[in-house]
């Protein structure tokens, strides 16, 4: 299941999935269009803040992944928690164990690795609500009893997938840079197949 498959992360990881073969639900408030051919695709729309939705869509998958976002910095400023919580409680009660959550740059203790501009002057003026949400939302997932990994994208750009990227899980001198949301996408696949970073948090960049 992808929670979030509309745009960004979500449709790359979407058409990627699809490609190599899996099944895929995708659960988005506006499902995006998919080329048909390409695999097993089953839409569910809704929001991801609706327990029946999500217990819908969560009901026999052997992986969840969400890539829920936002377009503006003010806009539902509790959908990240409000739908983590919802997704735990529908895993629960499905069975469902092995969860991989995005977040962000600068969520827990990635906060003050993303260079000087964004650490002191895009992250409290537009983004400090936002990560409060992302803070409550990484905290829910730690508690659970969810197999889960955190991942945490440096700056997203349109780029391809290359396949080519650093993956950090300890942030000591690290301070983030770009990476492209097909090269997210092409992580998070590869971590559900390999399960290589269970319980942890990586951060991504070039």
């Amino acid at each position: 299941l992808i929670v979030g498959a509309s745009r960004g992360i979500g449709l790359c990881l979407l058409e990627q999935a699809l490609a190599e073969g899996h099944n895929v639900t995708a659960l988005a408030r506006h499902p995006a269009p998919v080329a048909e051919g390409k695999g097993h695709l089953r839409s569910v729309q809704g929001s991801v803040l609706d327990p029946a939705t999500v217990e819908s869509a969560v009901a026999g998958q052997d992986a969840v992944v969400c890539v829920t976002g936002v377009k503006t910095p003010w806009e539902q400023r509790r959908l990240f928690s409000g739908g983590t919580r919802c997704l735990l409680d529908a895993m629960a009660k499905a069975g469902v164990r092995r969860l991989v959550c995005v977040t962000g740059i600068g969520a827990g203790d990635s906060r003050g690795h993303g260079g000087a501009l964004y650490n002191y002057v895009f992250f409290p003026l537009l983004a400090r609500g936002i990560y409060a949400d992302k803070d409550r939302q990484e905290a829910l997932v730690r508690a659970s009893e969810t197999n889960w990994t955190i991942v945490r994208p440096g700056f997203l750009t349109n780029g391809p997938r290359t396949g080519s990227y650093r993956v950090f899980t300890d942030l000591a001198g690290v301070t983030a840079g770009r990476i492209s949301r097909a090269d997210v996408a092409d992580f998070v696949l590869s971590e559900i197949t390999l399960n290589r970073y269970l319980g942890q948090t990586p951060l991504l960049t070039y």
